[in-house]
């Protein structure tokens, strides 16, 4: 199956308004993707509605957040039950600086109903480190039965090798998400203690318009899927 499993709503703010829980599923029943994800930097309370479109229009959905940790590393939780994935608002809300959004600057970061009614707007700022480690916040992730998935590692500044230098040895993450093959090669080659088949590979779009949600060129089989989220369905 055809998946992207990284991509932002219009509750992140960097995310176009355009970018509703509607929208993205029917951009991406349009494109031809089988299986997708949202992953709002972290907050998951466009989920729920999320949720309900993924049903209505009738295309397979997993629930995400994208988590920036202290070290301003960012990690995707990615989880197979909705309730699950609600539970991690409870851990991040305490870990979460009080800065307020400034909207004419960062973005809005609109909260939507099923329906793609923008209700509310997320008061605190997005975009920041939550004071917890990267060590942390995978026990976290597992911990309420989500996946692991260390995001683009080897693009921009909240990339862990950007900000640590390397992909610790010891991290017991479940997937490393590359941009094409070739990143995948280099981190291989750059990280003698990764092996091919020891961890799962994932190109996604990271997308913050829905021209950029993925093209039908990544595929995930149902084997795969059943070995990564079989103890969560």
């Amino acid at each position: 199956m055809y998946y992207d499993l990284h991509m932002h709503s219009c509750l992140s703010p960097c995310a176009e308004n355009e970018m509703t829980p509607n929208n993205i599923c029917n951009m991406a029943l349009i494109k031809g993707l089988d299986l997708i994800a949202v992953t709002d930097h972290n907050s998951v309370k466009q989920l729920p509605a999320f949720a309900q479109a993924a049903k209505t229009i009738g295309i397979r959905a997993l629930y995400g957040c994208e988590i920036q940790t202290i070290e301003e590393v960012h990690v995707l939780g990615l989880f197979a039950v909705l309730e699950q994935a609600m539970k991690l608002q409870e851990w991040i809300d305490p870990h979460m600086p009080d800065i307020p959004n400034q909207t004419d600057y960062f973005g809005d970061q609109w909260i939507c109903n099923a329906q793609d009614e923008m209700l509310e707007q997320e008061p605190r700022l997005l975009l920041v480190s939550l004071d917890v480690s990267l060590e942390e916040t995978v026990e976290k992730i597992h911990e309420l039965g989500g996946r692991v998935i260390l995001a683009h590692v080897l693009d921009r500044e909240n990339s862990v090798t950007n900000q640590l230098g390397f992909i610790p040895m010891d991290l017991p993450y479940d997937g490393l998400e590359v941009k094409t093959p070739e990143q995948k090669q280099r981190v291989l080659d750059t990280h003698p203690w990764i092996k091919e088949n020891s961890t799962y590979w994932f190109i996604d779009s990271d997308a913050h318009r829905l021209i950029d949600i993925s093209e039908p060129e990544n595929q995930m089989s149902e084997e795969v899927f059943a070995r990564l989220w079989g103890d969560s369905l």
